[in-house]
């Protein structure tokens, strides 16, 4: 059992049919009533003609894609061809790989390259292997980090007489933190300080272009077609119904550059462009990546397990409180059947708080959200457009979903010199007094209003130039299918 999929052949991609942009008479966009599928032949010389229908009929719905970025952040202007920002590491100072040496009071730290280590002596320590923990003063300075980027610190233990008494193996690698500091009476205070460290970040806008041309014969053709456009456009204009098709196009590219855009890499075989950072680049090298959601679970409350691995790794991060996610639809009814098989009343009442939408229930949902709390975390769910349209994300449907921290967040802007407050996702697009290139369309030819070159044409161009700034981009999950 299951379903045949004719999309492919009758839908959005017909083989032996290809729609115009402009009204022009091709081989390929030209519609005969003169045989059918079955052979039979037709003409219009028959004795009755059939029966036509002036209005389109919308057999897709609402084709746009567009709107997530308008949901979940802002636009604003900047002169500059690049947008630079800073954004804090960690309050506290901890190592990940921390190799016990021989004898089982020194450890080899690796610390990141360029920077030195900032334990300092009389601090106190935390160490572990993940299964045994000890605690140890530190008692010399460490000593420089060498060629392969490690420092040699020197502890004493406290409960035991040396790091492997405490069954941590000589040669095993161990996280270790700082958790306070301790002083003999009458003592100086403590060696060195430690200087706040922060993290520079940078993405560069990139230029869209598309346009519309039409003939000025054909602009004053007899044959119009009602039609009934996404933008809420409609009568019988024939020719500027793919002029409006193209604009919605055009506005969907927008925001789909900023979703899947990348910057080029040292291998990459693009030459003079360099790219730009977009949604899916900057979570995949500075986020939270989660595969197969509810792959290998359950239906219903076997997904939860899944999800709580998700809210512990946010506990590691920020710890948003608020958050909203963009799901396709199968990891939709995933959540659905999992919040309803831990709450019977969530399908009547949504089982939630609706904080972020000033807590009106109604407000939230004509966004097509629906709420429900988890932890110490508020979750507001809706389909994403993208990941469903078989024209884009829904053909491929290697992305699951997507978890969204809502508010905004503190950065150092280099621009402004100063500490601002932004969105943790919003667009950033060129602009000045003179020129201002957020979504610039304009008419050229001799048609139209336009008189800038003699061709009996009109064409209408629009032009955009932005680029995404992921902020804080590790509160973000990606929820990926590789299955």
């Amino acid at each position: 059992m299951g379903f045949v999929d004719n999309s492919t052949t009758g839908g959005a991609f017909p083989p032996g049919l290809k729609p115009h942009q402009k009204r022009m008479a091709t081989g390929e966009n030209y519609l005969a009533f003169n045989s059918d599928a079955t052979g039979d032949t037709n003409t219009f010389a028959q004795q009755y003609l059939p029966e036509l229908y002036e209005a389109e009929i919308e057999r897709y719905g609402n084709r746009t894609i567009g709107g997530f970025l308008r949901m979940v952040g802002a636009e604003m202007p900047m002169s500059s061809d690049q947008v630079i920002w800073s954004e804090q590491n960690r309050l506290h100072v901890s190592y990940a790989q921390a190799v016990v040496q021989t004898g089982g009071l020194t450890l080899k730290v690796r610390v990141e390259a360029d920077k030195q280590c900032v334990i300092r002596k009389n601090q106190t320590v935390v160490i572990s292997d993940g299964i045994n923990t000890v605690k140890a003063l530190v008692t010399a300075k460490p000593a420089d980090r060498d060629v392969n980027n490690d420092c040699l610190v020197t502890v004493q233990t406290y409960q035991v007489a040396t790091i492997d008494a405490a069954n941590i193996a000589i040669g095993a690698t161990c996280k270790m933190f700082v958790y306070g500091s301790e002083f003999k009476k009458g003592t100086f205070g403590m060696d060195g300080s430690v200087d706040p460290d922060f993290t520079q970040f940078s993405n560069k806008p990139i230029i869209l272009k598309d346009n519309f041309e039409i003939d000025g014969s054909d602009t004053a053709q007899i044959g119009w077609v009602e039609v009934a456009t996404e933008d809420g456009t409609s009568g019988y204009l024939w020719y500027l119904k793919a002029q409006s098709e193209t604009r919605l196009r055009f506005e969907d590219y927008m925001e789909m550059s900023m979703v899947e855009a990348e910057k080029t890499g040292a291998a990459g075989s693009v030459v003079g462009l360099d790219g730009t950072e977009g949604l899916f680049a900057a979570i995949e090298d500075r986020g939270n990546v989660y595969n197969d959601f509810a792959g290998a679970a359950a239906p219903g409350s076997g997904a939860l397990g899944d999800f709580d691995t998700i809210l512990k790794q946010l506990d590691t991060q920020g710890a948003i409180e608020e958050n909203m996610l963009f799901l396709s639809r199968s990891t939709a009814l995933d959540f659905d059947d999992m919040i309803a098989a831990m709450n019977g009343g969530y399908a009547s009442t949504g089982a939630a708080s609706y904080g972020l939408f000033n807590n009106e229930e109604d407000m939230a949902l004509n966004f097509g959200f629906s709420g429900f709390r988890r932890g110490s975390y508020d979750f507001y769910k809706t389909d994403w457009k993208y990941l469903n349209d078989f024209a884009t994300r829904g053909m491929i449907g290697d992305i699951d979903g997507l978890l969204v921290p809502a508010g905004t967040s503190t950065v150092y802007d280099q621009s402004l010199g100063s500490n601002i407050r932004r969105p943790f996702l919003h667009v950033r697009y060129r602009a000045s007094e003179a020129d201002d290139r957020r979504m610039k369309s304009w008419i050229t030819g001799s048609v139209g209003g336009a008189y800038t070159s003699d061709r009996d044409q009109m064409r209408v161009n629009f032009l955009s130039e932005r680029c995404l700034c992921v902020q804080g981009a590790n509160n973000f999950v990606l929820l990926k299918s590789t299955v």
